[in-house]
């Protein structure tokens, strides 16, 4: 006959082995509900979308700043890092953008064949210490890409004279702003 330890033990084990696997198949259920309630989510019933403005006041004034002082460049706004710099792809692109390729810079500045010229950071005072270094992180990716960063203070931007000084200190081609006979800037006429 059957030792009578070796059937209390066969029964604890058993007992342990059929509530390790009720835990186990309880948990799994509540994952898949809320897996199933995350699919239920309508897109747009559920985040109610709402359109916001794209810059803010400072960088506002800074773009109409830029085109004022640079009319022939192409002056583009909040573009994603990912969106005018590649990297190799030997290690994961997925964790680049992680990183830093979903960062966007406030002013990107192009010339015609929209080739990059440079970077305006627009920083304003009070700014968090994360912001900062996300600012930080942000320029020394740049700068390795070759690409100039300025950076300029959002409570006293530069005028349009001090912006073309500006590019024209880094090499880039600039126009003089052209006054018409009547004391009024005039566009500038495309080259035929």
């Amino acid at each position: 006959m059957l030792d009578l330890n070796f059937i209390a033990a066969l029964t604890i084990s058993a007992l342990l082995l059929a509530w390790v696997w009720a835990r186990r198949r309880g948990s799994t259920p509540r994952k898949r509900k809320s897996v199933k309630s995350e699919e239920s989510l309508d897109t747009v019933q559920s985040w109610t979308p709402q359109a916001v403005r794209v810059l803010t006041l400072p960088e506002r004034q800074a773009y109409d700043l830029m085109r004022k002082a640079m009319p022939r460049q192409l002056v583009l706004a909040q573009v994603p890092l990912a969106r005018f710099i590649s990297v190799p792809t030997r290690h994961s692109y997925s964790d680049w953008l992680t990183r830093v390729g979903r960062l966007t810079v406030d002013l990107l500045v192009c010339d015609k064949s929209s080739r990059v010229v440079a970077v305006v950071d627009i920083r304003t005072g009070g700014q968090s210490e994360r912001s900062v270094r996300r600012h930080e992180r942000m320029t020394q990716v740049l700068q390795a890409a070759g690409i100039r960063v300025m950076h300029w203070n959002a409570e006293a931007l530069p005028s349009a004279a001090e912006v073309r000084a500006l590019f024209r200190e880094q090499g880039v081609e600039v126009e003089d702003e052209v006054i018409g006979p009547a004391g009024k800037r005039m566009l500038p006429v495309p080259e035929m």
